[in-house]
């Protein structure tokens, strides 16, 4: 049985999501946002890649409910859209703001 593209490319956002908030953050001392920002466009463009290697020059359309765009917007937009609570969550339980200065 093959998962529908676009349940492929969730799959591998919501694995490397759990991967980073499970995983890699916690484990950054001391924890800042400037890191989780680094951490974060390493593993955006791991998603990038991976999905890439599925779905480049294949021609599919991906839907995002209000309209069709192709496999590399697709991940993006899902993965800021998963992301989005997963990083407040964890934000607020170790007291970050995106707003301080850190330096």
């Amino acid at each position: 049985m093959t998962l529908p593209p676009e349940l492929q490319v969730l799959t591998i956002n919501a694995t490397i999501l759990a991967v980073a908030y499970l995983g890699i953050y916690p484990t950054l001392r001391p924890i800042t946002v400037s890191k989780m920002m680094r951490v974060d466009a390493v593993l955006s463009c791991l998603s990038l890649v991976v999905a890439g290697a599925l779905f480049w020059d294949t021609g599919v359309r991906f839907s995002l409910l209000l309209f069709q765009t192709n496999w590399a917007v697709f991940a993006l937009v899902t993965m800021m859209v998963m992301e989005y609570p997963l990083a407040r969550w964890f934000m607020r339980k170790h007291g970050l703001s995106m707003f301080d200065d850190e330096g």
